[in-house]
């Protein structure tokens, strides 16, 4: 089964505050990067965010610099990271791997501008008061993959109509993440189907959580929106195919790894509007477009 949507929604312009203005620096201005996961696995989706940035005029990383923070999946850690590139005074913080970097990047700042891109709503997460007047420091894109959590499920239920015992992975260290587990739950009717919400905070989490699929018959997987689980892609698809559990995932990055469907917004269409956004904030741009959904498509 392969389908391709195609949805572009601009929501709102937002008038960027005078605090958003970058003064002229003797040297090249520095743009923060902070995220949730590993260098190693964001590495193809770094291509797209330069690719944003030479569009807003800094191609190949030219008059600017770059302070890298990775969390590698303990979210813990982004706190102090964010602290960090507020220390070197970058011009502006750029997030990615889920919105809990950005989070923690707005809890360090309220004077640098920060650009994230993530898969959760930013109002329920807190990243914004409004989607057509954002306000303070905080601007970029979201994906709305916790949205579609329940399209996910139907198709995964389209692929096995039968089943009556589903597991709904999950990081509990991240808040959209189980938002869009508790989202799957209340629109699925009583009796309709079991779902078994099942943790994975970390690596050595996935051995336990599949074991327990096992004991508990589960005959499909839906896998909600994690940036750490997108680094385990590999594992979780192979370990799904050793077991024989259809599984749908929320990014195409897992089918490219061997997982069996996706269904989700397009990752990287999300990290290159982030580099044109920072681009933008860099040369002082004082208009832009709050985007509020990337491509969608499904594998």
């Amino acid at each position: 089964m392969r389908r391709r949507r195609a949805v572009i929604a601009a929501l709102g312009a937002v008038v960027v505050p005078s605090m958003w203005i970058v003064r002229a620096q003797p040297a090249a201005p520095a743009i923060g990067f902070l995220s949730g996961r590993s260098r190693v696995e964001t590495g193809r989706l770094l291509d797209h965010f330069q690719s944003g940035l030479a569009e807003a005029g800094f191609p190949d990383g030219e008059r600017v610099r770059f302070e890298y923070r990775w969390a590698d999946g303990h979210y813990e850690r982004l706190p102090a990271l964010a602290a960090e590139l507020v220390e070197r005074r970058v011009a502006v913080i750029a997030t990615a791997g889920g919105g809990v970097a950005a989070l923690a990047a707005k809890a360090a700042t309220a004077s640098i501008p920060i650009v994230f891109v993530a898969g959760g709503d930013p109002i329920d997460t807190g990243l914004v008061g409004s989607l057509s007047r954002p306000e303070g420091n905080v601007t970029g894109v979201s994906l709305f993959i916790d949205a579609l959590g329940a399209k996910r499920l139907e198709f995964l239920r389209e692929l096995v109509p039968k089943a009556r015992s589903i597991a709904v992975l999950v990081n509990p260290h991240n808040s959209a993440s189980s938002a869009e587990a508790l989202n799957v739950q209340a629109r699925t009717r009583a009796g309709e189907v079991e779902l078994h919400v099942l943790h994975a905070a970390a690596a050595g989490d996935l051995e336990p959580a599949f074991a327990a699929m096992t004991s508990r018959g589960i005959e499909g997987l839906f896998v909600a929106n994690d940036p750490f689980l997108v680094d385990l892609r590999g594992r979780l698809a192979r370990m799904a195919a050793e077991r024989s559990i259809p599984a749908i995932y929320f990014s195409r990055e897992f089918v490219q790894a061997g997982g069996l469907m996706s269904y989700g917004a397009s990752i990287a269409d999300g990290y290159y509007m982030l580099g044109l956004y920072a681009g933008r904030i860099l040369k002082g741009d004082r208009q832009l477009i709050f985007q509020f959904c990337s491509r969608q498509s499904s594998s």
